[in-house]
């Protein structure tokens, strides 16, 4: 049992260490995408889309379940990943997602159900925007999308199932030695 707990201490050591100073304190859009959707894909989510290219379907369809992949920008240079949980219209989906708005003053909230809509000229969810906390609105500026990643028609795991940090009660600085031990064994 001690023996455990020193591995899962040095995992955690070395996982912090491993990562960004400004990334360690709170949790990426990510691995969060990962854990909710079971698309197993990692690197920047401005990568997704050509990741995914041969390994799962992509397309201009929102699916629940599905991954919304967006590019980087100058306002987001690592692109952004988000799930979807429920399609209220073809131009307006509630989505799932990670370090979006900045909650209480704090970057890499979990946000559940929040807005997304499609404001592309062609209705091929090109161009969306997204609900945005701090303003308690849609955000003001569009921002391009590549489109949706499915993962084989499931709705991906379930949250019983997720690592403890993609759980809607998770805080960073939370459990750091649990989040640790979910990325050493690839969960």
């Amino acid at each position: 049992m001690i023996r455990r707990l020193l591995a899962i201490i040095a995992a955690a050591a070395t996982m912090v260490g491993a990562v960004p100073a400004s990334a360690a304190a709170y949790l990426q859009c990510v691995p969060f995408a990962r854990a909710e959707s079971g698309v197993d894909l990692f690197g920047n989510a401005e990568t997704w889309w050509s990741q995914a290219a041969g390994r799962y379907e992509r397309g201009n369809e929102p699916r629940v379940g599905a991954v919304l992949s967006m590019p980087g920008t100058r306002a987001m240079p690592h692109g952004h990943v988000a799930v979807v949980r429920q399609i209220v219209s073809d131009r307006e989906i509630l989505i799932d997602h990670a370090n979006w708005s900045p909650i209480g003053g704090r970057r890499g909230q979990v946000e559940r159900g929040v807005r997304a809509i499609d404001v592309s000229a062609n209705g091929d969810w090109s161009q969306v925007r997204i609900w945005y906390a701090p303003i308690r609105d849609l955000g003001l500026r569009a921002n391009p999308a590549h489109g949706f990643i499915y993962t084989d028609g499931a709705k991906g795991r379930s949250l019983g199932d997720a690592p403890v940090w993609a759980r809607a009660d998770w805080r960073p600085g939370n459990g750091l030695a649990a989040i640790a031990a979910d990325l050493a064994t690839g969960k």
